[in-house]
């Protein structure tokens, strides 16, 4: 036998809800017939709600190892480039350009020429780049503002959503 889920339980739970309204019945036989249904209903959502904050927490913990990880490629990457430069250093000292081995070839070798900009308010306009500017986006603090003083904004409206707390 399968295990109801919650949406199935809640289904249930308004279905004999309907079906009470129907009957002329006591208020209080009313209240009393739905709080000893919804028992099935609090202790599934309890356990979903449990189920899902486990998942909360294996993420929280995933995230964290990600951010060690990272940092941790980050130091040994760092590592390398220092080893590297070391290397490079210690062969421009000694005047050496060119080291082979049987798995790969050092060598000294210069760069293309790069453009050192050290005074960028002196560079004339003609080679300065002007970004273009962000596309207009509705500003939604406005327009929220504005409906809740009555004023109609075309292609908007106010929204009423509900969430979840669990405190």
């Amino acid at each position: 036998m399968n295990a109801l889920t919650l949406y199935d339980i809640a289904a249930l739970y308004r279905a004999d809800a309907d079906k009470l309204a129907e009957l002329d019945l006591d208020d209080q036989v009313v209240l009393d017939t739905l709080e000893s249904m919804s028992g099935a209903l609090e202790v599934k959502a309890q356990n979903v709600v449990a189920f899902a904050r486990n998942l909360q927490a294996s993420a929280a913990a995933i995230k964290q190892a990600e951010e060690q990880m990272a940092a941790r490629r980050k130091a040994i990457e760092r590592r390398a480039a220092s080893l590297l430069h070391y290397t490079q250093t210690a062969m421009q000292v000694a005047g050496v350009q060119k080291i082979e081995c049987p798995w790969f070839r050092l060598s000294i070798q210069s760069n293309p020429p790069a453009v050192h900009v050290f005074e960028p308010g002196l560079v004339p306009g003609q080679f300065m780049r002007t970004p273009e500017p962000p596309p207009p986006a509705p500003d939604k603090t406005a327009i929220a503002k504005a409906l809740k003083a009555g004023q109609d904004v075309p292609g908007c409206q106010l929204v009423q959503s509900q969430r979840l707390v669990i405190s």
